[in-house]
């Protein structure tokens, strides 16, 4: 019985740490004897978390099933687009800052072309750039970026070794959601990024992220807990950090969306 006790009390203290790290509320363990300094058998305080980020077992992570698979024209050896020409991600971000293709070029301070590593084993797509990305010409920076790096952290993938980019690569104005020319526009940008970086898995954070990917107009909630496939990759979709902030009922299912991408990543 000591056993089972035991393993319920770590299993309690991981989904805290889990909770923590995505930003939850604190949840409340009555009669959590020796989970922090000064507790006792009538403690009601908040059990501390370990030191330590465990992941979820694998067994736990949600079953997804087969979903989408949009699989639009690649690379062109003999194309002559500039974009189908570039052959890094500098050279994708040089031409999006010179870019005149849409009206959005109109308003902008700075353009947003994506950051991370050559070699990221994830790419995360959102939306569009907001006030602050198109200040600092960085994507998901202010309050959803920290989110958006709390979730990362949770299945230990450090930010810097992910790359993050949005469908449309300037902002829209007000924030307003990316019209359907704009985005065409721009998404040759993105599918040359995500042909030059060839990740492992695809994480498509809010409804336009995941409709452009996937060349649908499904919802969000019904492309969730599916498996899709971009060219052959898999792309998992998931609420926006933003849209956790405004609805935080929304985190634990964006939970189970990550830790099913963690999974793919580690297979």
């Amino acid at each position: 019985m000591t056993d089972g006790r035991e393993g319920g009390r770590a299993l309690a203290l991981e989904y805290l740490e889990q909770q923590r790290l995505l930003g939850g509320n604190a949840v409340i363990l009555p009669g959590a004897r020796g989970l922090g300094p000064g507790a006792s058998g009538t403690d009601t305080h908040a059990a501390p978390v370990p030191n330590s980020q465990p992941r979820l077992p694998s067994p736990q992570a949600p079953a997804p099933s087969h979903g989408l698979s949009f699989d639009p024209p690649s690379d062109d050896l003999f194309a002559t687009d500039p974009i189908q020409q570039a052959r890094t991600l500098a050279d994708v971000a040089t031409l999006v800052a010179a870019c005149t293709r849409c009206r959005l070029c109109e308003g902008r301070t700075k353009t947003v072309p994506g950051e991370g590593p050559a070699t990221a084993r994830l790419v995360v797509v959102g939306e569009g750039p907001g006030r602050t990305e198109d200040e600092t010409g960085r994507p998901f920076v202010g309050k959803a970026g920290e989110l958006l790096t709390k979730i990362l952290g949770a299945i230990e993938l450090p930010r810097e070794q992910v790359f993050i980019c949005n469908v449309v690569k300037c902002r829209p104005p007000e924030n307003r959601l990316p019209q359907y020319d704009e985005i065409a526009a721009c998404v040759p940008y993105l599918y040359r990024q995500i042909e030059l970086l060839k990740p492992k898995v695809i994480l498509a954070m809010g409804g336009t992220a995941a409709q452009t990917l996937l060349n649908t107009k499904q919802s969000l909630g019904a492309l969730r807990n599916q498996i899709h496939r971009f060219r052959g990759t898999p792309v998992i979709v998931t609420y926006h950090p933003a849209a956790l902030l405004r609805n935080p009922n929304w985190k634990r299912p964006t939970w189970d969306d990550v830790r099913i991408a963690a999974r793919l990543l580690d297979g």
